[in-house]
């Protein structure tokens, strides 16, 4: 599973590599002849097997957080910027495969259950219970996403790990968010696995059933091929919906990616540089015909409304050639990383405050406690604080869906806002703290975000990749990374509405209730 993310993209393995351990969950209390005497494993060696594969997926998937080592720019010494890098990728990875080992106790316990009343009604019940488990476990893991995905650590979704190229499946994410395609990536990772644990059971006991188990077997492995197949249909016919964009709803907007290090990024020679790149891409952009022009998070490294931002070369460009620029810079007041909607006469329409903050990057959580024992992971002299959830960006287009760096993990904030009247996407962010490997999953984030939304999305980075994406999740450009970039592209407003904008993630809760309903009437029958 770790290898479907981006870059490695293998996203076909999703579909089949949860199933092994869904096999091994299952199996736990199976009798094995070994000696001539009934055998069980050791309960806790499943929720360590749960745990391994928790730590593979996400272990793997995330292993470009090390890319922060060496942090010897930052005055931190090598040998502690290795175990900081270390100690940041062990952290994050373990808090994925809690997820994984809460969702094995949670069907082990289902199934203890199951086991026992299938004993007391000798195996009356057992037909039955194949497609109760994989309910119970659709609903398990969907509801404990979302239950992650709501605390400030998040990012890998098992939904992530079909994109940028399975955009059919993707489409499934203007149903309910990403937890409908992770639904249904589950859901044919049991049938598979319960279909294999029928047939290997058959050859143990083919008289435990009332019907011959091979045709469970079979029924359950149609039914998961059916599922599989059925749910890229249904994505395919959402993909080949025409956009039906009019001439009248384009903008042309300009995207400057600086390529600057971050190693000079907050000092005086990061300043001049930023200053003097993006206000020659400023002005390149708007003679080109550029409509608006897009810079990335915190493209000048301080606070935009600094006294003698007028003295700005950048400023005064703006004044000069009267064409609006959205700029990623520092807030003031309270010290929030920022996108400010600047109108041509040089004055701020309007400031979008970044609501999803890093943690330790940006801020460290429980501070009150923490924060004379934990540094923060930036040369950032003072916190940041996080903006109001309720924030609308307005621009002298409408409203847009405004989102810097993290936040695109967070389906919820692209939801909103869309929801509220956006009608494009400015996606912002600096990834050049990290390996090339993350840069691609931010851009595959990205591409989930405008299909879910139906919104075009302009991607506007540091160091790459900056983009344009379609609201069918395809990349109508994308830079290079690590290279000073100039384009210009063409986004339409729009207003549609998709089920997930308009109903939320409403499968998640209904999933859990059905399955609490199963389980009752099935025990209770």
């Amino acid at each position: 599973m770790g290898l479907t993310p981006a870059p490695m993209n293998l996203w076909p393995f999703a579909w089949i590599a949860l199933a092994p351990l869904w096999i091994l969950i299952v199996d736990a209390d199976r009798p094995q002849q070994l000696t001539g005497a009934a055998h069980r494993y050791p309960n806790r060696l499943f929720l360590g097997c749960a745990l391994a594969w928790g730590l593979g997926y996400h272990g793997l998937a995330l292993f470009w957080i090390t890319g922060i080592h060496p942090m010897t720019w930052m005055g931190v010494p090598w040998l502690a910027s290795l175990a900081i890098a270390l100690f940041c990728w062990i952290f994050i990875s373990l808090w994925g495969a809690a997820l994984v080992t809460v969702w094995g106790a949670g069907m082990r316990r289902v199934i203890r259950r199951q086991e026992a009343e299938s004993r007391r009604q000798k195996a009356g019940g057992r037909l039955l219970y194949p497609w109760l488990r994989v309910l119970v476990g659709v609903a398990l893991w969907c509801g404990l996403e979302t239950l992650w995905s709501a605390s400030p650590l998040w990012w890998s979704s098992l939904a992530y790990t079909q994109s940028p190229y399975n955009l059919a499946i993707l489409h499934l994410g203007q149903l309910s968010g990403p937890t409908a395609v992770t639904a249904a990536i589950v859901a044919v990772n049991g049938l598979l696995a319960e279909a294999w644990f029928a047939y290997r059971r058959s050859a143990l006991s083919p008289k435990s059933a009332h019907l011959p188990i091979p045709v469970v077997s079979l029924s359950l492995l149609s039914v998961g091929l059916a599922f599989a197949l059925g749910s890229h249909l249904l994505g395919f016919v959402l993909f080949q919906h025409p956009l039906a964009d009019s001439p009248p709803m384009a903008l042309k907007v300009g995207i400057v990616q600086g390529n600057i290090p971050n190693t000079i990024k907050l000092y005086q020679a990061g300043w001049r540089r930023a200053i003097e790149g993006y206000t020659r891409g400023y002005n390149t952009l708007v003679e080109e015909g550029a409509d608006a022009v897009l810079t990335p998070e915190t493209a000048l490294p301080f606070s935009w409304r600094w006294p003698d931002r007028n003295q700005l070369s950048f400023h005064q460009a703006i004044v000069d050639r009267n064409v609006p620029a959205w700029v990623g810079a520092f807030g003031d007041r309270q010290f929030t990383n920022s996108l400010f909607s600047v109108l041509g006469n040089g004055e701020t329409l309007s400031r979008y405050d970044k609501v999803k903050l890093v943690p330790l990057g940006e801020y460290v959580p429980f501070s009150r406690w923490l924060s004379h024992l934990v540094k923060r992971l930036s040369p950032l002299e003072a916190q940041m604080v996080a903006g109001h959830s309720n924030q609308q960006f307005e621009t002298p287009f409408g409203r847009a869906i405004a989102a810097i760096c993290y936040e695109s993990a967070f389906p919820n904030r692209f939801r909103h806002q869309t929801a509220a009247g956006g009608q494009f996407i400015l996606s912002v962010s600096n990834d050049a703290h990290y390996s090339p490997t993350m840069p691609a999953q931010h851009h595959a984030l990205d591409i989930m975000r405008a299909i879910e939304t139906d919104r075009w999305a302009a991607r506007a980075t540091n160091t790459g990749y900056s983009a344009i994406v379609d609201p069918h999740g395809r990349t109508r450009w994308q830079s290079l990374l690590n290279t000073y970039t100039l384009h210009l592209g063409t986004l339409y407003r729009r207003q549609t509405q998709t089920l997930y904008v308009r109903w939320g993630d409403w499968l998640a809760p209904t999933l859990l209730l059905l399955a609490a309903i199963a389980a009752i009437l099935t025990l209770w029958h």
